[in-house]
Order: C-alpha cells, then sequence, then structure tokens
C-alpha cells in the first residue's frame, strides 16, 4: 500500500461497498484525494489495511494524523474539517441540532431497522422497546419528518446529513428494503441529479465495469 504524503486525503474503498456514500461526500466537499481500492478478503483483511481500520472493512479515510472510519461519521468529519465547503452547520447554528439528529438516525435506528427487516429478524411486537428502532414502521414514519422542511433536510441547505441520510433512502428505494413514499422517491430524484453525485456515481461506476473487464 503506497504511503500517503503529509497533507493528502486517503480513501479507501471499493466501489461496491458503503465507501458509495463517502466518495460523494468528497466529490461535494472538493479537495482532492487519493483512492485506494481494496478488495474483499483479500487487502482489505491485510495487516497494512488493519492498522486503519480493524474490522477489515471500508470506508475509511485518513488525512495527516487523523483516521477516519464509519460512513456517517466519516461524512460528518469531512464537513467540520473542510467547512468552507458549506456542508454542516457550525456548533453555535441551531441547525445543528437538527443536522445531527437525522445524519445519526440514519446510522443507527433506520439502518439497524432496514437491515433487521430484510434477514426477517425485526424485534417481535413484545420486545419492541428493547429495540432502538422501535419498529420498522415508527423508524420509516420517523424518517419521513426529516423531508418536511424541503427540498432538504435543513431546508434550503444542503448538508452533510443529506448525503448520508439520501444514499440511505436511495439504496432502500432501490433494493425494495424502503417503502415508495412520495417524500422519499422525490428527495431521492432530487439528491440523483447533484452534480457531486453524478461524478460520484460515474467514478465508481467505471471502477465496477473496469473490474469486470478484468475478471
Amino acid at each position: 500500500m503506497i504511503q500517503p504524503s503529509d497533507d493528502e486525503i486517503v480513501f479507501y474503498t471499493n466501489p461496491m461497498s458503503r465507501g458509495r456514500i463517502v466518495r460523494w461526500m468528497l466529490e461535494e466537499v472538493g479537495r482532492p484525494y487519493r483512492t485506494v481500492v481494496l478488495d474483499y478478503g483479500t487487502t482489505m483483511k491485510a495487516p497494512d489495511y488493519l492498522t486503519i481500520n480493524p474490522m477489515g472493512k471500508v470506508p475509511a479515510l485518513t488525512w495527516r494524523d487523523v483516521t477516519v472510519t464509519e460512513c456517517a461519521a466519516i461524512c460528518a468529519w469531512l464537513a467540520d474539517a473542510f467547512p468552507e465547503s458549506g456542508l454542516a452547520p457550525a456548533c453555535d447554528d441551531p441547525e445543528r441540532g437538527r443536522y445531527l439528529r437525522w445524519l445519526f438516525f440514519a446510522a443507527g435506528p433506520l439502518e439497524a431497522a432496514v437491515t433487521a427487516k430484510a434477514l426477517g429478524l425485526l424485534a417481535p411486537a413484545d420486545k419492541a422497546v428493547m429495540a432502538g428502532y422501535g419498529s420498522f414502521e415508527q423508524t420509516v414514519d420517523a424518517l419521513e419528518q426529516a423531508m418536511a422542511p424541503g427540498p432538504w433536510i435543513l431546508g434550503d441547505r444542503f448538508s452533510a446529513a443529506d448525503v448520508y441520510v439520501g444514499s440511505q433512502i436511495m439504496w432502500g428505494l432501490q433494493f425494495g428494503t424502503l417503502p415508495a413514499r412520495d417524500a422519499f422517491t422525490a428527495y431521492a430524484a432530487r439528491l440523483s441529479g447533484r452534480e457531486a453525485a453524478i461524478r460520484a456515481r460515474e467514478i465508481d461506476d467505471a471502477l465496477v465495469a473496469g473490474a469486470a473487464k478484468e475478471s
């Protein structure tokens, strides 16, 4: 693995992973970065990468002395590390609470509920209080509230929360793990048309196509 320079953002990913979320976020931030593509079961589990992420998963990001893993954390960190991108409210901005609320709602209750439903492992009604998401229906209803300000989670202001929450919604619609409510489909359409989202999608799709030709 090539050693990064001191001021280089290095993005560790696989184009068929949640790394697509971080790619989009990096394109929104607009800072130069270098991509290191890792393969499942081989380079992703190699000793040098395990020093970056002991879980042996992607995505991960390094910059200077910082290492960040987990998509929501990476999106939040990038937005704060590069405030000129305008992708996060400042700590003294009243909108900061709403921004963090939905960013981490999607990383916690939403992903847990969607995964549990897909695996047939949703908590039974009499045990729902033990699950962070309560019930799948409650989670989806709450998620729809995030769309209420429109067109983005913070109203007219696009933020890193839209990148992360929006990615979860777009994947949910694509794979049928979320219901195709009007609020979700309209939001997904707005997101998919963003220039940074298009660039990120094209980069990762090209990597997938290239890998297919080599195999």
